[in-house]
């Protein structure tokens, strides 16, 4: 008998907080998988040396926003990899943004630097940007076009569907692009 009240009781407790949570938005997991092929919204935010950035300012570039802070495992662990991306990549014209959510100028200044991190460093002090973009957790990577559409979504930089941007050598070569640099 106890055993049915006990499985009883945790079904009430689970048909209550489960609608709640998702009414609350604490589980976005919908809002994430959707967001692709839409306008990246705009946003004015302080770098860490305090001048403030507009992402409407790359328009025409594609964009890889990096959303993370020090603290977090998986953010860290992404940081040298997505140092690879910027020195395969920046040189093709992608931009890189890493977007430090809601930590302080000084902790987010000394991690840039401890992690040799080559692109620009914003700071999302009130978690409005991350909010805005429906972030679900960090750390999480978006790719922009740049026609400023929000093209690949992820928690890694193998995500990322940059072979979009960037085709492969043997794409360009069989699509008719004959420049030395590429094809021979």
């Amino acid at each position: 008998m106890n055993k049915k009240i006990m499985i009883l009781s945790v079904s009430l407790i689970l048909l209550i907080c489960i609608p709640l949570a998702l009414h609350s938005r604490q589980y976005r997991a919908d809002d994430f998988s959707q967001q692709k092929n839409i306008d990246a919204p705009d946003f004015s935010l302080r770098d860490i040396q305090g001048n403030t950035f507009k992402l409407s300012s790359l328009k025409g570039s594609p964009v890889v926003m990096f959303f993370g802070t020090t603290w977090c495992p998986g953010c860290r662990s992404e940081m040298p990899l997505y140092n690879t991306l910027y020195y395969q990549y920046a040189h093709r014209g992608l931009k890189f943004l890493y977007i430090n959510v809601n930590e302080s100028t000084a902790k987010v200044a000394r991690y840039a630097r401890e992690s040799e991190f080559p692109g620009q460093v914003l700071l999302d002090s009130d978690s409005n940007v991350a909010s805005h973009y429906n972030i679900p957790g960090v750390p999480t990577l978006i790719l922009v076009d740049k026609d400023g559409k929000i093209i690949g979504k992820g928690h890694q930089t193998s995500d990322l569907p940059l072979d979009a941007l960037f085709p492969a050598k043997d794409q360009l070569c069989k699509s008719g692009a004959t420049t030395a640099k590429y094809c021979r």
